[in-house]
């Protein structure tokens, strides 16, 4: 049994708008969370495509600075900065969608994780566009948490789809929401289009 209320408060969610590094505007998604294992366990549990096709998708590619990265049946990039075991920059899905892994110590043997995923405006439309892409890194996060404390699951594409991971993404949608109508960067009409949108992606019904 997943304990999702004690899951969907372990992570930390932000959203936010400003100007973008080549210019224009863009939206900026933060997640943290803080897991029970040291930096070198996370890092490798993060980049090891024996050990990611664990919890997350099968990785390929050339898993290297410069190299590029594919999820089986999911987005693949470029990889532009790797720095074990500290931080992992890709693009993800195109060019202008860049996610940014950073890992830090944390009290003991623990290891405070940050993702950062930033789009331009335009492809966001707002600061809503948080919901089409924060259930899906919460979805991740929690299936890092589970594998990093030793719960093996047979298949987590397979399991992404139970009852007990909806649930836990309807909780995810509602605190996306939340986040995105405390940040001001959305109307409450594109928030109301965000979530539609996040809950036939992330809890469809039936």
């Amino acid at each position: 049994m997943i304990d999702i209320v004690h899951h969907l408060k372990e992570i930390h969610r932000e959203v936010g708008t400003g100007p973008a590094q080549g210019g224009g505007e863009e939206v900026r998604v933060v997640l943290r969370r803080t897991y029970a294992a040291p930096v070198d366990d996370v890092w490798n549990a993060l980049t090891d495509p024996d050990r990611i096709k664990r919890w997350f998708y099968p990785l390929t590619g050339d898993l290297r600075a410069g190299g590029t990265f594919q999820l089986e049946g999911n987005a693949g990039g470029d990889i532009r900065h790797c720095e074990p075991p500290r931080r992992l920059t890709v693009t993800f899905g195109g060019p202008t969608s860049v996610v940014d892994l950073r890992l830090s110590p944390g009290a003991g043997e623990q290891t405070e994780l940050e993702l950062t995923h930033t789009v331009p405006i335009e492809m966001a439309g707002s600061g809503a566009g948080a919901l089409f892409v924060g259930p899906g890194w919460d979805g991740a996060l929690l299936g890092l948490a589970l594998f990093l404390a030793g719960e093996v699951v047979e298949d987590p594409i397979a399991m992404a789809g139970s009852p007990e991971v909806i649930e836990f993404n309807r909780g995810s949608i509602d605190a996306w929401e939340a986040v995105v109508a405390a940040s001001g960067t959305a109307t409450a009409e594109q928030t109301a289009a965000g979530r539609e949108m996040a809950v036939a992606q992330f809890a469809p019904e039936g």
